[in-house]
């Protein structure tokens, strides 16, 4: 019997991360293996290393050997991947194109807990990876396998075109959902923290900026506003009708540990909603894709190695809230 191939992966090691060795699996039929070249990091990996799970769920890379069965996949092609990794494939979600809500679905740190895109290898199902178009760059598309495919869904599932849009922070998530809306169609408000961050944010494309502290000065409503910050908002100075309008839909992308409380008079008397989103199934993931190609959006990336050292700088740039605006770990060429 031929002795199991190990290779590397990083995960959490009291505290910190890690490389240790994994065992490459047997490929079943529709197995993909695919050599990670790219990987984008962000919070979610930070929030799974004290469980020391193997870390990483923006993977892209090349397709290294493919299983018995597979069709869409051959060795060469670049495939993109690893937040969302399996469903049931027969239920009323999986059936209804939202596998990403199926009970039995497999996505990052809930099961598959040894195969990470932080690696020298990730193993993907096939129709779970995704064809990276030939004008995105890897490294571009590595953030959009996570970051991009959850502001695409979340926009294209509660935004019409020229509708207001409004967005709440400026990173990782925020600097590519003012990309997504407004070639949506849509007029994109932005609200931050920092008046400096003003011109950056026009230049993704917003038309209007407003500091959160000042809501009053907002001229016309927005129909959707999109949470895409680590904290949530002062709900009293944005619920109301002058801001969001009535029947508005709030759209929360971040997860921040806080509790998320309304005020319930005024979500009931100005009939606001909230739509909550995940990552995109795995057909608006492709149109995803594709529309950003096609529009020439692309996530802004600070590049480190994907190493202990890249990982650590990585990190160290993410918590203290200096990463402009996805990190990207970048595998050694062999």
């Amino acid at each position: 019997m031929a002795e199991a191939k190990s290779y590397p992966v990083y995960r959490g090691v009291e505290g910190t991360v890690k490389q240790t060795l994994t065992e490459l699996p047997a490929l079943g039929p529709k197995d993909v293996l695919i050599k990670i070249t790219h990987t984008g990091i962000c919070s979610s990996d930070l929030a799974y290393i004290p469980y020391g799970v193997a870390l990483g769920h923006e993977g892209v890379g090349i397709v290294n050997q493919i299983g018995s069965m597979v069709t869409q996949f051959k060795v060469g092609d670049r495939a993109g991947g690893g937040y969302h990794r399996n469903s049931c494939g027969h239920c009323s979600y999986c059936l209804s194109g939202q596998d990403i809500w199926c009970y039995d679905r497999t996505i990052f740190g809930e099961k598959d807990y040894s195969n990470g895109t932080f690696g020298e290898y990730f193993v993907g199902t096939e129709t779970y990876l995704h064809k990276i178009p030939d004008g995105l760059a890897s490294e571009h598309a590595a953030p959009l396998q996570c970051a991009g495919a959850t502001v695409y869904t979340a926009l294209v599932d509660t935004v019409k075109p020229f509708e207001r849009v409004g967005i709440v922070g400026i990173g990782g998530l925020g600097h590519l959902a003012i990309q997504v809306a407004r070639k949506l169609g849509a007029e994109v408000v932005v609200f931050s923290t920092s008046r400096n961050k003003e011109q950056e944010a026009r230049n993704f494309g917003a038309s209007e900026f407003y500091l959160l502290s000042e809501t009053e000065k907002v001229t016309k409503p927005v129909k959707t506003l999109v949470i895409t910050g680590n904290r949530y908002p002062d709900w009293d100075k944005f619920l109301v009708k002058e801001v969001v309008a009535r029947t508005g839909t709030i759209v929360p992308l971040a997860a921040p540990e806080a509790k998320m409380e309304l005020p319930a008079f005024k979500m009931f008397f100005d009939g606001y909603n909230v739509h909550s989103s995940l990552v995109a199934s795995r057909g608006k993931h492709n149109d995803m894709l594709e529309f950003c190609s096609s529009h020439g959006i692309v996530p802004v990336v600070e590049k480190f190695k994907l190493n202990e050292t890249g990982i650590a700088e990585a990190i160290g740039k993410l918590t203290s809230n200096k990463m402009r605006y996805g990190g990207v770990l970048v595998a050694d060429k062999d």
